[in-house]
């Protein structure tokens, strides 16, 4: 892994919001997309794949919140212990996500479960008994108005945008069960470390015929299940700033409030969430000089809308299973298993 801080250039910075338009599209597609030819397109995300500067893995869709207890948690560590508590954290499946903060709490982790029993088996049993950890407080997601995986950067033009999103002749009708088998959750884990696999990489790795990874990951994706996401190394693309607002916001305004918010392009996560604030707003800016802008057009435009809170992350250590180094690359994954029973992980030889 490289040392230094190389930001993204303009090329990449198009191929990963290509990328975050249509994930598994061809080479030849993202190339007519771009102007330049499949090959150019090929090597040069190989080479971001090689850097740990960009990579392709799944976001949970809307049907697969259901089938989950999805929280935020809160964590205080012992004085000098945030670092190894992170670490240790990074290698347990239900962590999707964790953040070191600069607020009253050290770490901020998104955490999902199969449901709400085992998430407190996890957070009241597991948590407070790892090396480090002085304190848990939990926030259960109630409604997610959406996730990360629907973030965009604005790095193409309109027509660039417009081949990639351009809305398919027919929409098959999203109907037929959602329910996750073994094999799917299988299937999910090969995916999460390569939401780019082909379907002959699929079959082989789960034994099965190609046709059946085929129709069974496009019936996922179809039946808003699982949707696939293109992530980078945010600080070397020009957004080094993620922030947290936490927010309070009378029940009857939520719903309206909540799907107003996700139309900003700023933010990256919404949810509704139990507690004495309501609403959590998470946003990916350019500088910190954009929190205070941000913040007072939320205000400003909504004034029911009470921002109680507002925290910077200092450094994200894990991103949807992704293991981050402290300029955002990827180092490795612990692919997401919300299904697996809590317990403490063996340490990595």
């Amino acid at each position: 892994m490289q040392e230094d801080a190389t930001p993204l250039s303009e090329d990449d910075l198009a191929l990963i919001h290509a990328l975050q338009l249509r994930p598994r599209a061809s080479w030849t597609e993202l190339g007519r997309a771009l102007g330049v030819d499949p090959v150019t397109v090929a090597r040069r995300f190989n080479r971001l794949g090689e850097r740990g500067t960009a990579w392709v893995g799944l976001s949970p869709g809307p049907r697969m919140f259901d089938q989950m207890c999805l929280s935020f948690a809160q964590i205080d560590c012992a004085p000098g212990a945030t670092a190894s508590v992170a670490q240790a954290l990074g290698g347990h499946p239900h962590m999707l996500t964790i953040e070191r903060s600069a607020g009253d709490h050290d770490i901020f982790a998104t955490v999902a479960t199969r449901d709400l029993p085992t998430l407190s088996r996890y957070v009241l049993d597991l948590l407070p008994h790892v090396p480090g950890i002085t304190a848990v407080r939990t926030r259960i997601v109630t409604h997610m108005f959406t996730e990360g995986g629907q973030w965009r950067i604005a790095a193409l033009a309109p027509d660039q945008r417009a081949r990639l999103t351009a809305p398919p002749a027919t929409q098959p009708p999203r109907t037929g069960p959602s329910d996750l088998t073994v094999f799917d959750r299988a299937l999910l884990t090969h995916l999460a470390r390569d939401g780019r696999a082909s379907y002959q990489a699929l079959s082989t790795a789960l034994g099965v015929s190609l046709s059946t990874a085929k129709r069974r990951v496009e019936q996922l994706t179809r039946l808003d299940v699982l949707r696939f996401r293109c992530d980078f190394a945010r600080p070397l693309g020009g957004w080094p700033v993620a922030i947290t607002f936490w927010a309070k916001v009378p029940p009857t305004d939520l719903p309206a409030v909540g799907h107003a918010l996700i139309r900003l392009p700023e933010i990256r996560n919404c949810a509704a969430v139990s507690g004495p604030h309501n609403l959590i707003v998470q946003a990916s800016l350019h500088s910190v000089d954009d929190a205070m802008r941000l913040e007072s057009h939320l205000a400003g435009t909504h004034p029911g809308l009470e921002i109680v809170d507002r925290v910077i992350t200092l450094r994200h250590d894990k991103l949807l299973g992704r293991l981050l180094d402290p300029y955002g690359r990827s180092t490795g994954i612990v692919p997401p298993d919300i299904w697996a029973e809590p317990h403490e992980p063996l340490p990595t030889p």
